[in-house]
């Protein structure tokens, strides 16, 4: 397309990727926010669900656990449900950012956004 005019041309092909990627990427941010993980503790007594950004949508908790004597234990467990939905949603997040750039060419472990 713009042979002739040598590293113009590379830089016109160099700045549509870019615009390509910033599109992609502002969609898979967008799509973060209806990715669902749930995180579980205690056996899945505790179950946490939490979007791919890491926002805390629900909390189920087992009504076996309720217990006065308990409620150290009852926090501690969902805290731990809470930690873990989290943890799934960055994984999840690292793995729909690996799967952008190798779409567009680019090493897996590259780390998104600068």
């Amino acid at each position: 397309m713009l042979k002739g005019l040598g590293s113009l041309g590379d830089m016109a092909g160099m700045m549509k990727k870019a615009q390509e990627m910033q599109s992609k990427m502002a969609q898979m941010q967008e799509d973060m926010q209806n990715i669902m993980v749930t995180g579980e503790s205690g056996a899945g007594l505790v179950k946490a669900s939490c979007t791919a950004k890491g926002e805390l949508k629900g909390l189920d908790i087992d009504p076996s656990i309720f217990n006065s004597d308990d409620k150290e234990v009852v926090e501690d467990l969902i805290l731990a449900a809470i930690k873990d939905a989290q943890t799934k949603a960055a994984e999840r997040a690292q793995e729909e950012m690996a799967k952008l750039t190798e779409g567009m060419g680019l090493p897996a472990d590259m780390k998104l956004p600068f």
